[in-house]
């Protein structure tokens, strides 16, 4: 496992994370929490020390299930918990709020459901629209001062966000969206977080499974599986990706002897190195792909012909915008 130094702290985290949103379940066909706890253990068990969750995923039911992990685990000390505020359903329907009283009152419920008396990370999971930049970093701030989160992070931020909130409280992490067919943030988010020591947690390492290997043209997803509503999952674009899939594989069994999976994670260590990658899973099986990831690295010809690939497959690429929340709270 190759580990990296969180800039601006003395956090040690394994360059892949754990995340641990389709563990609770929420938009992702529920899941088994004696499986989701098994899975977390195995993480840990194979090198993993970062395990990034969120107040919202299963509505603090992943956070509950992160902290019955850690308790089996019984060593504190070495996890990293990365998790996220300022999303609220308190209404009974999902938008963004971080103001000063949520985000206060947030850390105090993800605390107990952590079972921990402080978070590594701490970050706000999406810009909110209704309150100012600088409120919600006021608030974060004075949680690190107090000692009670020991780095501040945010999701989805901007780079002009991203920048406004510097000029409050530091900024130690933040967390876009980035995979190999989701790269927007080369841009600008890329450039900025390299140029200005903050440290990438990239999610969304294999495209919410798709570059798994595993998915066929008959995939189904059932319940409040939110594939349902992703763009990639749709005819014709279905069928554009899962070709890709197949010619990245066919790549990587000729060049390297391993498999698409293995060809993305690798993608992503070595296009972002300094930055970690989070990868989902709720089964420890889903993990297996880890120990074939060392040893290994790509260059410059095999990063031209993964773009070569793609600008042959996909017509019409998109990105991952639907999964953002209402930009403005109701009734505002």
């Amino acid at each position: 496992m190759e580990y990296v130094k969180i800039s601006g702290t003395d956090i040690r985290c394994s360059r892949i994370g754990l995340g641990c949103w389709a563990i609770g379940g929420w938009l992702w066909g529920g899941s088994d929490e004696r499986e989701s706890i098994d899975t977390i253990l195995s993480a840990l068990g194979r090198g993993i020390n970062l395990v990034d969750t969120a107040a919202i995923y299963g509505f603090g039911r992943s956070e509950e299930i992160v902290g019955k992990a850690l308790a089996e685990h019984g060593r504190r000390d070495k996890v990293v918990i990365a998790t996220k505020a300022g999303l609220d359903w308190t209404t009974g329907k999902v938008y963004r709020n971080s103001a000063r009283d949520r985000i206060i009152q947030e850390v105090e419920d993800s605390l107990e459901r952590l079972r921990t008396d402080y978070i590594d990370i701490y970050q706000i999971h999406w810009p909110d629209f209704d309150t100012p930049v600088e409120e919600a970093a006021e608030a974060m701030n004075d949680l690190y001062k107090s000692g009670k989160i020991r780095a501040i992070g945010v999701s989805n931020y901007s780079v002009g966000q991203m920048d406004a909130f510097r000029r409050i409280a530091p900024l130690h992490t933040s967390q876009p969206p980035y995979n190999i067919f989701e790269r927007a943030i080369e841009c600008d988010v890329f450039p900025y977080c390299d140029s200005n020591g903050i440290t990438m947690l990239l999610y969304g390492a294999i495209c919410r499974g798709l570059l798994s290997g595993r998915m066929k043209g008959d995939t189904k997803f059932e319940g409040d599986d939110i594939r349902k509503a992703d763009p990639k999952f749709k005819e014709p674009r279905f069928g554009e990706y899962l070709k890709a899939v197949g010619k990245l594989d066919d790549y990587a069994r000729r060049k390297y002897g391993k498999r698409v999976i293995h060809l993305a994670i690798r993608w992503m260590l070595d296009r972002a190195p300094g930055h970690i990658t989070l990868w989902g899973a709720r089964r420890p099986d889903q993990l297996d792909p880890i120990p074939e990831l060392t040893g290994w690295s790509l260059d410059k010809d095999d990063f031209e012909a993964i773009d070569k690939i793609l600008a042959e497959t996909i017509k019409e690429p998109v990105g991952p915008e639907f999964m953002a929340p209402p930009e403005h709270r109701p009734g505002v």
